[in-house]
């Protein structure tokens, strides 16, 4: 097995799109209409462009059960998933600089450094360097 896809919860898939690519970087890799607004909407690592695909999921919006997990893990500030960094108090002050907003500061716990954004779209995103 291997993994190609995984899903993030967003409210507004055009607003992730935006700042899944200008402000993380990411590239889009697959955009096809779903119907009824809904797009098969996916962004990649620039970096591994063949690699795993972020599907920016409209699923808040169509699933009360998925927008009621996604506004219980943001209020208690519990990172909905992660993106592996080299640098991380380089790509903190990148994102700073962008206007990202974080509620964690780059932090060392044990063996990793870890800094947690809010992604416009009802996620936290832990961003982690292993040390």
């Amino acid at each position: 097995m291997k993994v190609k896809v995984i899903g993030i919860p967003v409210q507004d898939q055009e607003k992730a799109l935006q700042f899944y690519t200008t402000k993380l970087g990411f590239i889009k890799k697959h955009d096809a209409p779903l119907g009824e607004g809904n797009r098969w909407l996916t962004v990649v690592s620039k970096d591994e462009p063949a690699g795993v695909e972020v599907l920016l999921e409209p699923s808040p919006n169509h699933f009360e059960p998925s927008k009621t997990y996604q506004k219980a893990l943001f209020e208690v500030g519990i990172p909905y998933t992660q993106f592996n960094v080299d640098n991380l108090q380089e790509e903190y002050d990148r994102l700073v600089h962008l206007g990202v907003e974080f509620s964690m500061k780059p932090t060392e716990m044990g063996n990793v450094k870890i800094a947690i954004l809010d992604d416009t779209c009802g996620n936290k995103i832990q961003l982690i360097e292993m040390l």
